[in-house]
This record gives structure tokens, sequence and C-alpha cells, in this order.
């Protein structure tokens, strides 16, 4: 859709309210500014509205071009500046009995305010934007400020989470459009019915939630970019139902309408959405390149605007040009550098995902046929070497085939061992080898052989296998270690500090104590059924 039809229909739906009056010479000159000039000159907009300040006669005409500039601001992205200019129209509307313009200029602040984060202070200018509505006696005008105020704080309800009081909002707007007749009622009724289907969606009812979203795309002229939001929403239905073909074409169309819109609302959530189908389809590469773009959406909004002042600033062209390539050149050399991050990170993660789904699968479904169910650490892993629990061996390790006892001694020493393990004795503080080989009625020398040759470890990284398969059991099969805190588990199994026990999990398992802990309350999400998106 062409960029003046858009603009056009943004400015118009601000502009009604304000010129609904018979229109004065000062008037038109704010209308043509708002609608024609800033599409063709963003900056000489700007000089135009700040001209009609200094040349108004009136509170109302001052009260008019404060509330150009700010839209104009809005409209190019710089919030901060769009909401200075509402505050001083809203300060001069304080002096003069004027409803309608306070409930424009309110509802005006408050989306503002909301779009930048401060939400209580968006709420602050909904109420009193109600209080001024109940006073306009024209019954038209009375309902749709009314309905439209409602429908703001809809939205001040979905940002606080709270979805069950935005739909009675977005209802109560609603009852109040029905009640009118106005050139912008199929308008603002769509964009109720699009807020209802966000709502919904948000709720994971997605049978009503495509139900408002097809309401509202059946009031809808092409482009509009509410019609953006209604496609994002069907997009992101299809997504979650991983009906792919379906997704791709709804958010085709969203997209389109979003990179020719300055609505940093909808290209976040288009940009958003097209990744979240790019993971579903297992394209990481494009996942990759939406990610970056919904990340870049601020930046690529003021690169717009600078380069819209600069056009027009009188500079030299050669000048701008030498600026234009380096700055060029060094975002293509961020683009590239983020993306191949993105991948980097990516590939590490699904590799760590796949080890710790054999990890828990291990521990939730041993095999009767593994006779040493203990978690094995992999071949050329520094466990070993890291600073670990530091246990008395004061022998030195033997060489695996020297021969010290006899096979019989052997055999009964092994069995004993596994004795031990079934234990948790291993979890003593004091435990060392010595301490062990009295406990085993036998000396530390022959207890270091057979560890040595039948455990593949010697004895600190046998003793700290033991410990750390034990609280993994323990994480895996009893929900409330994984309530506790991290010193507490260190000293449930023998550590004698967080630290330590850390480091030794980690050589373990290859993740830290917490992330183990996240990944197994995943898992038990689903009933043990262990499912990991890679392997789909």
């Amino acid at each position: 859709m062409p960029r003046s039809l858009l603009l056009l229909l943004f400015l118009s739906f601000t502009a009604i309210p304000i010129f609904a009056q018979k229109k004065t010479r000062f008037d038109q000159i704010c209308e043509r500014t708002g609608v024609v000039t800033a599409h063709k000159n963003l900056p000489a907009a700007f000089r135009t509205a700040d001209s009609l300040y200094l040349s108004a006669q009136t509170p109302s005409e001052k009260i008019k071009s404060l509330i150009l500039s700010s839209e104009l601001y809005h409209y190019s992205g710089e919030f901060k500046k769009a909401i200075c200019y509402s505050e001083n129209a809203h300060s001069l509307i304080n002096q003069i009995n004027d409803h309608e313009r306070m409930v424009y200029i309110c509802r005006l602040l408050s989306k503002q305010y909301r779009q930048i984060g401060l939400y209580e202070r968006a709420k602050k200018y909904i109420v009193k934007g109600l209080e001024a509505a109940h006073q306009i006696p024209d019954f038209q005008k009375n309902n749709e400020a009314i309905g439209l105020l409602n429908q703001e704080m809809a939205f001040y309800e979905m940002e606080m989470g709270n979805y069950t009081n935005a739909i009675k909002y977005i209802e109560s707007s609603l009852s109040f459009f029905e009640k009118i007749k106005s050139p912008n009622e199929s308008r603002i009724i769509a964009a109720s019915y699009q807020v209802l289907g966000d709502v919904y969606f948000k709720l994971n009812d997605y049978t009503v939630s495509e139900n408002y979203y097809k309401k509202s795309e059946a009031l809808l002229k092409k482009g509009n970019c509410t019609l953006g939001l209604v496609y994002n929403g069907l997009g992101g239905i299809r997504v979650k139902q991983k009906n792919w073909k379906e997704a791709e074409l709804y958010l085709k169309k969203a997209e389109q309408i979003a990179d020719t819109s300055r609505s940093l609302r909808l290209k976040k959530a288009v940009y958003s959405n097209i990744n979240d189908y790019y993971e579903g389809t297992g394209d990481t590469y494009k996942a990759s390149l939406y990610a970056v773009k919904y990340v870049r959406t601020y930046d690529s909004i003021a690169v717009r605007n600078h380069g819209a002042a600069i056009k027009n600033s009188g500079s030299k062209p050669g000048k701008n040009n030498s600026i234009n390539v380096v700055k060029n050149t060094a975002i293509v050399i961020l683009f590239i550098s983020v993306i191949g991050l993105i991948i980097f990170f990516r590939l590490k993660q699904k590799q760590q995902r796949t080890k710790l789904r054999d990890l828990i699968r291990t521990q939730l479904y041993p095999r009767a046929h593994q006779p040493d169910n203990h978690l094995k650490i992999n071949e050329g892993s520094e466990f070993s070497n890291i600073s670990v629990e530091e246990v008395d061996d004061s022998e030195a390790e033997r060489k695996r085939n020297e021969p010290l006892m006899t096979s019989e001694t052997e055999a009964k020493l092994l069995e004993l061992l596994e004795d031990f393990e079934k234990g948790n004795l291993y979890n003593s503080k004091s435990m060392s080898l010595s301490f062990l080989a009295g406990e085993l009625n036998t000396n530390t020398k022959y207890l270091s052989y057979v560890i040595n040759q039948h455990k593949s470890a010697d004895f600190k990284t046998y003793i700290n296998r033991l410990r750390i398969n034990y609280i993994v059991d323990k994480l895996i099969n009893d929900e409330k270690y994984r309530q506790y805190k991290i010193s507490i588990l260190a000293d449930e199994c023998g550590f004698s500090s967080h630290s330590k026990f850390a480091a030794v999990f980690k050589a373990v398992t290859d993740f830290s104590p917490s992330a183990y802990i996240k990944h197994i309350d995943a898992e038990n999400q689903t009933d043990k059924d262990i499912h990991f998106r890679e392997n789909d």
C-alpha cells in the first residue's frame, strides 16, 4: 500500500477530533501540514507547526498547533518530544472549558506514556479523560469518547497482564460504539475486535481469538495498520497450531503492512512471530535474520528520521555520501557479526540440550542391562584436573596392569564397593581413602588399585562422581530438592562449599546446578515425556 495513504490514515484519525468544527485558515494550514507536508518534507512540517504556534491568536489555536507538533513527533518516533508538546497542550486546555479536546489530549497522552512503559501515568490520563467525557453534552461525541477511553483502558490492562479486565473494558467500548453513527465507526470497532483477538490469544483460546480477528478483518480496508495486527494474530495462531502453510500466508501479509508502517508495535509483533515461525520450521538462519530485524526496529526508525533531516538540511552531498558509506559498511559488518553469534550460540545450546536429554533419560529410564548406572564423564573431560572437592588420597596411583592381589581378593573388594555405592556413605564429609579402606576392612593400596582398575577413576573422581549421581537422582525424583538452595544441596552430598559443588556438578553434567534444575522442571511439565524440539 502506498506510504502516503498509510500516513493519511494515521493523521486523519488524529486530525478529525481537532478539526470537527468549521475550518478557518489556521485550521486548513494545520490539516495540510499534518496530512501533506509531513509526508513530503517532515522537517518543513515541524517548522510550520512551530510557526503556527507563534502566530496563534487564541488558546484554542495554540492547543491545535501543540497537538499538531505532538502528532508529528509521535509519527516520527520521537516519543519524548511528542509527550512534551502533549503536556503543554494539556496545561493550556486546563485553562479553558473544552471537554472534547481534554478527552482527546488525555487519550493521546495515555497512549504515548503507555508506549514508553509508564503505565500508571497512562492510567491517570485515562481516568481524567473519562471525567471530561461525561461532561460532553453531545450524545454521539459522548459515547464515542467513552468508548475510545475504555478501549485505551483495555490496552493498559493487557500490559498489566489482567486479561479478564481487558475483555471487560473492550466489551464496554463496543457497547458505546454501537450507540453511535460515525465515519470512524467501522475502524474503531475493528480495533476493539483486534484487541479481543489479542487477549484471547494470550489466554490460549485460539478458536475465540480467531473469530474476533476475522470480525476485525471484515471491517478493515487493505493496508490498515490494525489489519497488519490482525494478520499477525492469525499467523501467530497458525504457528501455535503448527499449520506452517497458512502461518506463512498470514505472516507475509502482516510483514507487507509492517514494512511500510512506522508503528513500532506492529513491527515488533510481526518480526517476533516470523522469528517463531522459522524456529518452528527449523530454518535457523532465517530465524536469526528476523531476530536481528526485531532488535534493529528502533534503530531503523531513528536512522530513517535522521536521513530525512539530512536530506533537507542543505549539507554538501559529497560529504553526506562519504558518511553514509561508512555507516552502511559498519551496519553490514555488525549485522553479519550478530547473525554469526546467534547461529553459534544456537548450535551450542542444541548440543547442550541433547546432552541434558540423554542424562535425564538415563536417570528416568535406567536400562536393566547396565551394570553401572552412574553419570559418565566424557573422555577428554578436564574433570580430574579442575579444582574440585579435596579428599585425602595420600597414595600414588598404581599402574593399572600391575598385579597387586589375588583375583579372589579383588573380586571380593569389588563386590564390597558395589554395596558401598548402593548406600550414601560417600556423602560423609569425613570421607577419605583411609576412612573407606577401614570401612571395607582392607588397606588403602588394595582399595586404590581396585578403584583405578574397575571404576576408571582415581579416588577423588570416584567419590565426587557418586555424590553428583546421588544429588541428580534426588533432583529428578524428589521435587522438594529442586526448591533447595545450592548451598544446601552441596552440604547434602558432602561438599564443604557451594563453589566446589558447582564446579564438580558442571564438570560431570556440563550444566550448572540451577540450569539443570530448570530443565528438569521443564521435563516434568510434560509428565516426564522427554521431548526436545530438535528431535521433532
